[in-house]
């Protein structure tokens, strides 16, 4: 009886030594996470080539209530080689939709790489899991394109489903998981993609920035891709003004997934910068989805730095500074059509950061169109983008030329 009750004494209090070393660690350092399954562990040797794929497997992809499932023809999930920020190759897990309708096109069907919005941290939130759980919200504007007969690609980032902490907002590393799931897409057994499929390149919000990225990125990193153009929306292009307009509103996790997601991926320990209060919540975050938001929101960053400063502040001052300068969208001409869209009454990503990055796309001789609109709110900014995507589309699928409107900006 003495020995049963000194073992469970023994266990209680090695528990709360973990869970005391656990709130003490080092932001940035990787939070324990459940078992993923094994289809998103990564071999210990990775394929020579960016988008080769390492492995697939057939997935559901339901879209309750619009049962987005009758129009797919072949769903499936992949994971595949790409490259981070760093130069370091890595698996990451995508998904890749070939709707059932025939292409009734010019030349070969088209596929859309398609990079999400903010999805969260944890890797349950990877749409590549959600899809099959009928909760991912991308589907709805995806559902278009599929009826259109676009086939779609779409990444779930680094460390978003696999291995590691997700680089949340790191320009870089997005944009090339993004450019390399449509590889992977074209490389991909039975779904009629080759190399020579037309590509397009689309996202708003994160994805938005993903998608831009990718659009710049595109001609140094991915020549061998045949992209026809790309429409990105609400593009957090300078992090800087994002976070101001972030900092104690409904959406304050986002700048927290990447104030977590820039130190994860810069290797930069976050504990001198953080109160105990604000070493948990970046513990917390790494376990979040969007769908999680509440938990975070109207939190004021001052309330969780070492000096009662800001985030805006902190980002100000190095090494934060380098880090976030590094992330700014709009210094790399496109080489290809843009369609740019912003709501102007965008309450997360001002509208002003939007129309600065295509203004300064212009300033280099890109093409690209700017197309304000007033949806509500950054939510409600998502539906003129997605539909003046599908006409844009297929106008340069046709090989029809985009009108820049860089004059009026």
């Amino acid at each position: 009886m003495v020995r049963r009750a000194v073992t469970s004494l023994v266990t209680l209090l090695t528990a709360m030594l973990a869970t005391l070393a656990a709130s003490t660690s080092p932001a940035g350092a990787v939070v324990p996470e459940p078992p993923r399954p094994a289809f998103y562990e990564a071999p210990a040797t990775l394929p020579a080539a960016n988008g080769a794929v390492i492995r697939s497997e057939k997935m559901s992809f339901l879209l309750d209530p619009l049962d987005a499932t009758s129009l797919v023809r072949d769903a499936n999930r992949v994971l595949y080689r790409t490259t981070n920020r760093t130069g370091k190759a890595i698996a990451v897990s995508g998904t890749v939709l070939v709707p059932r309708s025939p292409w009734i096109g010019v030349g070969s069907r088209p596929v859309i790489g398609y990079a999400p919005g903010t999805q969260g941290m944890a890797d349950r939130c990877a749409p590549s899991r959600q899809f099959s759980e009928g909760i991912e919200y991308e589907g709805i504007g995806i559902e278009g394109l599929l009826l259109r007969g676009y086939a779609v690609a779409m990444p779930d980032y680094e460390g978003l489903g696999t291995a590691g902490v997700h680089t949340y907002m790191d320009r870089v590393s997005q944009g090339r998981a993004t450019l390399d799931v449509v590889r992977a897409a074209q490389r991909l057994p039975g779904t009629g993609l080759t190399t020579n499929s037309p590509v397009g390149i689309m996202g708003y919000s994160q994805g938005g920035g993903a998608a831009a990225a990718a659009a710049e990125l595109a001609s140094s990193y991915a020549p061998d891709l045949k992209v026809r153009g790309a429409v990105v929306g609400a593009v957090p292009a300078d992090l800087q003004k994002v976070a101001s307009t972030l900092d104690g509103g409904l959406y304050s996790a986002f700048a927290f997934f990447a104030l977590r997601g820039l130190a994860a991926s810069y290797d930069l320990d976050l504990s001198p910068y953080l109160n105990a209060r604000g070493r948990a919540t970046s513990d917390q975050v790494e376990q979040d989805c969007v769908f999680d938001l509440l938990d975070h929101a109207f939190v004021k960053s001052s309330t969780l730095s070492a000096d009662g400063q800001p985030m805006s502040a902190l980002m100000a001052q190095e090494p934060f500074r380098s880090i976030v300068e590094q992330q700014r969208i709009g210094t790399i001409k496109p080489a290809f059509p843009v369609l740019v869209t912003h709501s102007t009454l965008d309450d997360v990503i001002p509208f002003s950061v939007g129309k600065q990055m295509a203004r300064s796309w212009c300033g280099k001789g890109g093409n690209i169109y700017f197309s304000p609109n007033v949806a509500p709110l950054h939510v409600g900014g998502i539906v003129p983008q997605t539909a003046e995507a599908l006409p844009w589309f297929e106008a340069r699928f046709a090989g029809i030329p985009q009108i820049s409107n860089c004059w009026l900006l």
